[in-house]
């Protein structure tokens, strides 16, 4: 079964720094690659590259260019 990948969807990470935390996908490169945004990035560095292999997608999805919707999935206050 093929995962669903779509700008705007919340996924869970599962391999590297932020296993296991919530990221929202804000871009897709291609078949393989998107970029992604987490909670525990410094604040200067806001989204960075992920391969879809590390993401477990969850059934939320949010608006990526609405700040206060993002930050909710997230977990930020």
């Amino acid at each position: 079964m093929a995962k669903i990948i779509e700008v705007g969807k919340v996924c869970i990470k599962l391999a590297g720094r932020d296993a296991g935390k919530p990221v929202v996908i804000t871009k897709v490169i291609d078949d393989k690659t998107v970029m992604i945004r987490s909670a525990d990035r410094k604040k200067g560095q806001k989204e960075r590259r992920c391969t879809i292999k590390h993401l477990e997608p969850t059934p939320h999805k949010v608006d990526p260019s609405n700040e206060k919707e993002v930050n909710k999935a997230l977990g930020i206050k």
